[in-house]
């Protein structure tokens, strides 16, 4: 793919494994970032972080996903109730079917221990949002993470993507911050940087595809 830098290629027995590092700013150089309606994005630069700034969901054009790890460096907004940025995945379309793993900065410190295990998200549309998940399946979906970053800073996501699991590794972290099962049967489809109408950064996108 021309908007995809391939890093790696890694041969383990019979199992291949691509690392790709994306390039946003290139991506929107070129509009292979898919914006939808509310959607506002621009370059950004802050020291080694280059990537984009955006507001509403974006959607990457010509990546096609299905299992292995996305990494990512995401500086969301300590503002309550108006920072939700994650990565979407298994998307069949760009309204409500795809899978979501999304954080809550706001949440990360707060003084409330409760709030706090509401800083990171797994959800699936359209059947399975986060008000149903945690009022039928509490404390299963979302989490604390610990160390608990500051809510302005950027914090580094690595989402291990299964076909039975989630596990979603903050900050160079070992143990994961969320560990979950899987709620669909998709199996695969596009990959989207998720606001939901918030404000948010991110850089240094990088997709490892396992087959």
């Amino acid at each position: 793919m021309k908007q995809a830098v391939l890093t790696g290629l890694f041969l383990l027995g019979s199992i291949a494994v691509y690392a790709q590092k994306i390039d946003l700013q290139q991506m929107l150089a070129k509009g292979n970032i898919l914006e939808v309606p509310g959607s506002e994005v621009k370059n950004m630069s802050d020291a080694d972080k280059r990537g984009i700034t955006a507001k509403n969901n974006l959607w990457l054009k010509g990546i096609d996903f299905s299992y292995g790890t996305i990494e990512v460096d995401i500086r969301g907004r300590n503002e309550f109730l108006h920072s939700f940025p994650g990565i979407a995945f298994h998307a069949s379309d760009t309204s409500r079917a795809y899978d979501l793993v999304y954080f809550r900065p706001f949440n990360f410190r707060s003084t409330d221990p409760v709030r706090r295990t509401w800083s990171v998200q797994y959800s699936s549309g359209p059947e399975y949002d986060y008000e149903n998940l945690r009022k039928e399946h509490k404390g299963e979906f979302e989490s604390e993470i610990l160390p608990n970053p500051k809510p302005e800073d950027w914090i580094h996501a690595r989402i291990v993507i299964g076909k039975d699991s989630i596990k979603v590794y903050v900050n160079g972290m070992d143990k994961p911050s969320l560990v979950t099962r899987v709620l669909h049967n998709r199996d695969k489809g596009m990959i989207g940087l998720w606001l939901d109408y918030t404000t948010a950064d991110f850089a240094n996108l990088s997709i490892t595809k396992g087959h």
